[in-house]
């Protein structure tokens, strides 16, 4: 897939501005710090999962009943997990969005809210070209 000459050139002339490289940085280290808390809150659920089936193994005496008991906190711990991977995700796509908003608003060519595949895809290497340039020492 090609690059249209007007998006390169629209970027061009935006990137002559420092703004949009500040703006970019900046959206990078709130998305960072985003995911490490989403990644702290599913840890959080996993460790409740360990503390859960150790508290079953101490109060159920029977290896018979742990069985029965593990096989059942288990699928339990394998849908609240699924649940909470999936509202995870949805605060994801949030903050893509959100940063969409941003970029767009801005005036960086190439940015707008969607959700398509492709359309996201191309937005990522352009934030990617874009942080590529903001490391490189251009001469004025």
């Amino acid at each position: 897939m090609r690059v249209p000459i007007e998006l390169l050139s629209g970027l061009a002339n935006c990137l002559l501005n420092d703004t949009v490289f500040e703006i970019v940085k900046g959206l990078m280290e709130i998305q960072h710090v985003t995911e490490k808390h989403l990644f702290q809150q599913r840890l959080q659920i996993i460790n409740k999962h360990t503390l859960e089936i150790q508290n079953m193994i101490k109060n159920v005496p029977s290896p018979e009943q742990q069985e029965l008991q593990k096989t059942i906190l288990l699928s339990k711990h394998r849908d609240e997990l699924k649940q909470t991977d999936m509202k995870l995700v949805i605060q994801l796509d949030q903050k893509v969005s959100d940063q969409q908003v941003t970029l767009e608003k801005a005036g960086v060519p190439g940015f707008f809210v969607t959700n398509k595949p492709i359309e996201v895809k191309v937005q990522m290497y352009l934030l990617d070209f874009i942080l590529r340039l903001s490391k490189m020492d251009i001469p004025n």
